[in-house]
């Protein structure tokens, strides 16, 4: 599906504050200059791709998004990821913006089609609480990443449909998905893809965000990793510590059933100068529990996990590895996999379960 045409429009990127605007969703004032001018960290709008089998340039620990439309599965690396944080694509026939954040370690998944426009998106050049704010490039309206919503320019109150994206290792993936498409290194651009330019960022200690809060939600450290969940009127961070060598944790979001599993073997981007190199923070994934009306309880067994009414077996990215339901998918719920800081200012009444 092709892109809309640009519109004659007001730019936010020009002028926030045009008063032909709708009220701003953000404060203006907390949208602050990131360093690059708009697009100066270059969005990826001709993606290309490698099978899943032929690449030769990822090591097994390595971070990849897992994104399924419809039939459809594709990964985006993170080494690939950090340095460009928006690719315009199109998978499953449906036009999709993939986005990730470093300084937000938060990566997120869109439909592009919204109030009767197929949009495409670059960075911005600005911050709204140290998220990624990108724009589009028919109106020039500003969408922090986090909320997929334009909240600044003519599109105000429009909001993108995000689509369930879980961060798996590379290993994880191409296990899963050895016929898939991967995003590849030729993007046009001489970047060292493999290396973190935020080293160390990851640390609780060092590197704090640009500009904290003023007064700033101290239930957690500002860099500790929560998952974070959000579903009608439930509003819930998970600390993700609290998954690593544990039993799934089962909790009710508006009204369903989710389960949330960790394992280990994913290396964390933001860590070292060599992303392979990274710290082990291991892989999250959340779903609903019941398949075909069916509710199921899991435990952890092995690399993997067990439901306790049939004794299948199932992956990090749920999926029925081995049983009687060998070959079923259970169904995965949007969520992110974010710093503390990031989740409790776009969601300040957050429930915390530690």
């Amino acid at each position: 599906m092709e892109p809309s045409d640009p519109e004659e429009t007001p730019s936010a990127l020009d002028n926030m504050r045009n008063p032909a605007f709708p009220e701003p969703l953000i404060d203006v004032d907390q949208v602050l200059d990131g360093g690059p001018p708009p697009d100066g960290i270059p969005p990826i709008d001709e993606p290309r791709f490698d099978r899943a089998a032929d690449v030769d340039w990822l090591a097994d620990n390595e971070p990849v998004m897992s994104l399924t439309v419809g039939a459809e599965t594709r990964a985006y690396p993170l080494q690939v990821m950090t340095w460009h944080e928006i690719v315009n694509d199109t998978v499953g026939g449906t036009p999709v913006a993939v986005t990730y954040c470093p300084l937000c370690n938060s990566g997120v998944a869109f439909e592009r089609e919204v109030g009767g426009r197929v949009l495409t998106f670059g960075t911005s050049g600005r911050l709204y609480a140290d998220n990624l704010v990108m724009y589009d490039r028919q109106t020039e309206s500003l969408w922090p990443q986090l909320t997929g919503e334009a909240s600044i320019g003519v599109l105000t109150g429009e909001k993108l449909a995000a689509i369930p994206m879980g961060v798996v290792s590379w290993q994880e993936f191409r296990e899963a998905f050895g016929d898939s498409l991967v995003l590849n290194r030729r993007t046009g651009h001489d970047r060292p893809y493999g290396q973190n330019p935020y080293l160390g960022y990851d640390d609780l200690d060092s590197m704090v965000p640009f500009r904290l809060p003023e007064d700033p939600d101290d239930r957690l450290v500002v860099k500790e990793r929560v998952i974070g969940l959000a579903r009608g009127d439930d509003v819930i961070a998970v600390l993700r510590s609290s998954l690593v060598g544990a039993e799934p944790r089962m909790l009710e979001l508006d009204g369903t059933d989710v389960v949330l599993w960790h394992r280990p073997g994913q290396s964390s981007a933001l860590d070292t100068g060599t992303i392979s190199k990274g710290a082990d923070i291991g892989s999250v994934g959340v779903f609903e529990t019941a398949i075909k009306g069916r509710e199921l309880t899991f435990a952890r067994q092995g690399n993997g996990f067990r439901d306790a009414e049939t004794g299948t077996r199932w992956n990090v990215l749920g999926q029925a590895t081995s049983g009687p339901l060998a070959g079923k998918r259970l169904t995965p719920v949007v969520h992110l996999d974010t710093f503390w800081f990031a989740w409790v200012t776009f969601h300040p009444e957050t429930e915390l379960i530690r």
